[in-house]
């Protein structure tokens, strides 16, 4: 397997622990160092450092539509220099609204890690009213 595809396959078993709420592979698939980029002007967007902040910022998707929040993974596509970029599909509801939009997620991958993660909203506008 050549390190683009085993990068992939990182990011691939990222998306699988994340939608089952699997902590013990989210924890073996990224860095204790780990960063991550949420853009936007609501209440969760920001900058994430360590994975305990990282997580945090997962805990606020999940907790923030009581649990029906849900990122579909669509395509993987990666590199030899370690970076991934997914496309998915995110829903979920929050106070009788739904959410609805198109994502893509670049990806840092070192060592077979996730060292930084950054959010892309192909709607920015519909994510930022989802989460205000």
């Amino acid at each position: 397997m050549s390190l683009r595809d085993e990068n992939a396959e990182v990011v691939r078993r990222a998306y699988e622990a994340f939608n089952t709420a699997d902590m013990a592979t989210l924890t073996e698939l990224f860095d204790e160092n780990a960063s991550w980029h949420t853009p936007g002007r609501s209440s969760i967007a920001g900058d994430y450092q360590g994975r305990d902040e990282v997580f945090g910022q997962f805990g606020r998707f999940v907790e923030g539509t009581g649990g029906s929040f849900k990122a579909v993974l669509q395509n993987v596509y990666a590199s030899q220099d370690g970076r991934v970029v997914a496309l998915h599909h995110n829903t979920g509801e929050r106070n009788g609204n739904q959410l609805d939009v198109d994502c893509c997620i670049t990806f840092e991958i070192k060592d077979g890690r996730c060292v930084y993660g950054a959010e892309h909203f192909f709607d920015l506008y519909a994510w930022d009213e989802f989460w205000s």
